[in-house]
């Protein structure tokens, strides 16, 4: 969330973010509100100070004196019976028009009503140009038993699937590839709980806007106790809730920062807002693994967005490995989350779709995060400050699976796999022919 005061001071700003992002938040009546919500609780405090006032002259009072207080006292109970409902009922629709404010966005981030505006800033690589007819992953993953969503909707429902053989083996080979440069480049690495609190969630942003998208627990199941578990629970759909919540109610001292950490999660989405989309293969698709990487920063525009340019970078880095050809877009304002000042998709050429698709996402939310998960830093001379908190997918299998095969695929029928990944596979396998 972004802080009152900043929003006081910059009001117009933050409306214009709120109509470029297409998100609807009264910034009047939360205005409105907060000064609501100081005069309710000064009137709280007034009473309060006064009860206790009272209760410390009824103590030294007697006779009439002390009936007379005692009925003052009752009279200020009264009030604070009354003040104490109107003050909550301000103060929670204050919280709640606040969880809904967006971030501002960078200078240079693209204005844009979709993602048609989104902006190509690079590219790399040559599109692979075949003498023969190409296959989509489906069919090479079907000839080459490798996919099997006829089961995996038996087994599991809508784009469920089965990765098999050697597409088991390269989603293990990507993943290990990348928590090895993860390690490389000095992040710590953890694998994380799938399973998180609202207030984690609420933390990194992905409520209340994206709600829709995360699934509940039904049965959360019982405590140490035996007794059934009240919270809702929900299941993640990437690390980074859990990897910045690991992080919440902290102070650090500025020389504690960075904090960069990386995570391996499976990865739960429903795809609400993807009704229609891809319905086919395995390009969006309910469960998926994938390697996060979070940096936690000093509250500084520069250093967060060197940072940025870095995560971007190792993403890059990941696709050259590869060998498959990309493109960088700087995503417009109607296509960013609420919480993002600035942000990178990185696209992977797919042959069969004629066309890049999103592989990578690497974003800059400055306090916006940090702010509602209480995460702090203390500068040199003592003064506690919000930190700057990034986020970047390292990568997200199967879907990287799609550019490996289509990209790779052989006029046999075989497919090579990629010779960054043979030292991960049994063997040291370097194609995959069919059965």
């Amino acid at each position: 969330m972004l802080d009152i005061k900043f929003i006081k001071e910059n009001k117009e700003r933050v409306k214009e973010s709120c109509a470029n992002r297409n998100i609807v938040c009264d910034i009047d009546r939360l205005l409105v509100l907060d000064g609501k919500r100081k005069m309710a609780l000064q009137g709280k405090e007034e009473l309060n100070a006064e009860k206790n006032k009272l209760n410390n002259s009824i103590q030294q009072s007697t006779g009439e004196e002390r009936e007379k207080l005692i009925e003052e006292g009752k009279d200020i109970k009264e009030k604070l019976a009354d003040a104490e409902p109107e003050y909550k009922k301000i103060q929670e629709e204050y919280d709640a028009l606040m969880l809904l404010v967006p971030n501002v966005y960078s200078p240079d981030t693209p204005l844009g009503k979709s993602d048609a505006d989104n902006k190509e800033i690079a590219k790399w690589g040559d599109i692979p140009q075949f003498d023969f007819p190409i296959k989509d992953h489906m069919t090479l993953g079907k000839e080459l038993d490798l996919i099997d969503t006829e089961r995996g909707v038996k087994t599991s429902g809508f784009r469920g699937y089965y990765l098999k053989n050697e597409a088991a083996l390269l989603q293990m080979a990507v993943i290990q590839h990348a928590i090895a440069k993860m390690r490389e480049k000095g992040f710590d690495f953890m694998i994380t709980p799938s399973i998180v609190r609202e207030f984690a969630l609420v933390g990194s942003g992905h409520f209340p806007a994206g709600k829709d998208e995360i699934y509940q627990l039904a049965n959360p199941g019982k405590d140490e106790s035996g007794s059934e578990v009240k919270e809702k629970l929900y299941l993640a759909g990437t690390s980074e809730p859990s990897l910045l919540a690991y992080f919440s109610d902290q102070t650090f001292n500025e020389n504690e920062l960075p904090k960069k950490v990386c995570a391996f999660s499976p990865c739960y989405r429903s795809e609400v807002g993807s009704y229609g989309k891809d319905t086919k293969g395995i390009y969006r698709i309910h469960e998926f693994s994938k390697v996060e990487q979070i940096v936690v920063c000093k509250a500084d525009a520069e250093e967060s967005n060197q940072w940025l340019e870095k995560m971007k970078e190792t993403a890059e880095e990941i696709l050259r490995d590869l060998k498959l050809p990309y493109r960088v877009l700087s995503i417009c304002t109607a296509d960013m989350g609420a919480g993002k000042y600035k942000m990178y998709d990185l696209e992977t050429w797919m042959p069969s779709r004629n066309a890049y698709g999103e592989t990578h996402s690497d974003s800059n939310l400055t306090d916006w995060q940090a702010r509602r998960l209480n995460i702090k830093y203390k500068d040199k001379e003592g003064k506690s400050h919000y930190a700057y908190t990034l986020n970047n997918t390292v990568i997200a299998s199967p879907r990287i699976l799609i550019a490996i095969l289509e990209n790779y695929q052989q006029g046999d029928g075989s497919v090579k796999i990629p010779e960054v990944l043979q030292k991960y596979m049994p063997g040291g396998k370097k194609n995959i022919n069919k059965k």
